[in-house]
C-alpha cells in the first residue's frame, strides 16, 4: 500500500495510526479529523476537566515518542467514500486517494429538537463542548441532567462536588439498567441519592422552555423542573451519514467482522462508529468505550495489511470505567442475556463490592464497585477464558 487515509483524529484513529507504524508499514499516512485540535482524551471531559482540575494540556493523546510521519488534516469533514476511485472526499473539495482506508469517524451525542438556539443547553461529547458546559457551570445555580447514563451520572456528579443544585431525569424506570441489568443498574445509580442529587425516573421529557436561555424542563406527566442549564446525556450516534452510498454496510454504524474489516475490500473500521462481530455472542456490537478505541484498530490494522489473509483473534471483551461521587466503576463483559448476578465480595450497601453476572451458569461480565484490585485480579481471569 503506497497510501492509508485514516478518517478520525481522536484515540481510535490515533491508535490505527501507532499500528500502522509499529508494524511497518512505511508509506503514506493521511490522518483526517473534523474538530480543529489535535488527539484528546474523551475521559475527563466529564469529570477531571468540567472540575477544572485538569487543563487542555493533559488531555493530549500524543506523546514524545510518537514519531508517525503522518500529513494531518485536522478541520475536514469527510464528505464521501468513493470506492472505484479509492478516494476519500472531504467538505472543502478536496480528495484523498488512498490504498487502504481505516475509518475512525466515531459519534456524535444526540440533541433534543428544537433546543439548538435556547442558551443553557449542552451535549458532552468534544472539547469545545465540556469548554461550553465548564463555562457555564461557573456561573452557579440549577442544573439539570437529561439521561441518566454514563456520561450523565459523571457530569451530575461533578457539578454536585462544584456544589450546583442537581437533577437527573431518566426516562427508563431504572437507570443503567442497559450496560449493568436492573438490579446493579439501581444500586449504582443509587450514589445520586446517597449525595442528595435528585434522581426522577420513569419519566420522558416533554421540552424545554424559555426565551433566549433554557428555564425549566417540561415532564411529559406535566410536572416542571426549575433549571438555569440543561445537559443532555442521551446517548449518541455513529458518524456514518458521509459512508452512504459507498458500497461499505451500514448497520447501527459500520458493520463489519471479528478484525474490522467491511464490506469494501481494503476498508476497515474501527472506535464508536464501528459495530464489530462478536464471535462470544454471534451478535454484532459497537463498543463505545476508550478501551476498545485503543485496543481493537490494532487488529484491524493488521487485517488491512495483510488484505484480509490473517484469521482474526476473537475481540477481547469490553470493559470500561467509570467515576462517580469518588466511587470508582469497572466492568467487563455483557450484562445482556445474564440469568443471574451475584455480589462475591464486599457489600452492596457500602459501595464497595465485586458482582458476577452468569447465563446457563457461565460467568459472562464482572461489575466492581471501589474494588480495583479484586476488579483487576478478575478481570484478567475472565479475559484469559474469553480467549
Amino acid at each position: 500500500m503506497r497510501t492509508v487515509a485514516v478518517v478520525g483524529a481522536s484515540l481510535a484513529g490515533l491508535s490505527a495510526a501507532r499500528s500502522l507504524r509499529k508494524r511497518g508499514y512505511d508509506g503514506r499516512l493521511v490522518i483526517v479529523g473534523d474538530e480543529p485540535h489535535r488527539p484528546y482524551d474523551r475521559p475527563p471531559l466529564s469529570k477531571e476537566f468540567l472540575a477544572g482540575a485538569i487543563g487542555e494540556a493533559d488531555l493530549a493523546l500524543e506523546t514524545d515518542d510518537d514519531d508517525l510521519g503522518a500529513e494531518w488534516m485536522l478541520g475536514a469533514r469527510a464528505t464521501g467514500l468513493d470506492r472505484t476511485e479509492r478516494a476519500v472526499r472531504l467538505a472543502d473539495g478536496r480528495a484523498i486517494r488512498a490504498d487502504g482506508v481505516v475509518i475512525a469517524t466515531g459519534a456524535a451525542a444526540r440533541t433534543l429538537p428544537g433546543t439548538e438556539d435556547l442558551a443553557g443547553v449542552h451535549v458532552l461529547r468534544t472539547l469545545d463542548d465540556a469548554r461550553a458546559l465548564r463555562d457555564d457551570l461557573a456561573r452557579g445555580g440549577r442544573v439539570v441532567v437529561i439521561g441518566g447514563g454514563f456520561v450523565g451520572a459523571e457530569v451530575a456528579s461533578t457539578a454536585y462536588a462544584l456544589g450546583l443544585d442537581v437533577t437527573v431525569i431518566e426516562a427508563a424506570p431504572t437507570p443503567l439498567a442497559g450496560p449493568l441489568g436492573a438490579d446493579m443498574g439501581a444500586v449504582v445509580s443509587a450514589l445520586h441519592a446517597d449525595h442528595g442529587v435528585r434522581l426522577l425516573c420513569g419519566v420522558g421529557v416533554k421540552g424545554l422552555s424559555g426565551e433566549r436561555r433554557v428555564d425549566a424542563v417540561l415532564l411529559e406527566d406535566g410536572r416542571t423542573v426549575a433549571a438555569d442549564m440543561v445537559v443532555v446525556g442521551v446517548g449518541a450516534r455513529p458518524c456514518v451519514e458521509w459512508l452512504q452510498g459507498s458500497g461499505v454496510a451500514l448497520d447501527n454504524g459500520v458493520k463489519c467482522g471479528a478484525d474490522g474489516r467491511t464490506s469494501v475490500a481494503g476498508v476497515v473500521a474501527v472506535g464508536d462508529c464501528a459495530n464489530w462481530y462478536d464471535p462470544h455472542t454471534g451478535l454484532h456490537r459497537r463498543v463505545e468505550h476508550w478501551t476498545g478505541a485503543r485496543e481493537r484498530p490494532d487488529a484491524a490494522v493488521a487485517a488491512l495489511l495483510a488484505h484480509g489473509a490473517v484469521e482474526p483473534a476473537a475481540p477481547r471483551p469490553p470493559y470500561f470505567w467509570s467515576d462517580q461521587y469518588g466511587v470508582k466503576i469497572q466492568f467487563v463483559g455483557h450484562a445482556a442475556g445474564a440469568d443471574s448476578v451475584t455480589v462475591e465480595e464486599g457489600s452492596v450497601d457500602d459501595r464497595s463490592f465485586l458482582a458476577v453476572y452468569r447465563k446457563d451458569g457461565r460467568e459472562v461480565a464482572v461489575l466492581g464497585m471501589n474494588q480495583p484490585r479484586l476488579f483487576t485480579r478478575r478481570r484478567k481471569q475472565f479475559a484469559a477464558a474469553a480467549a
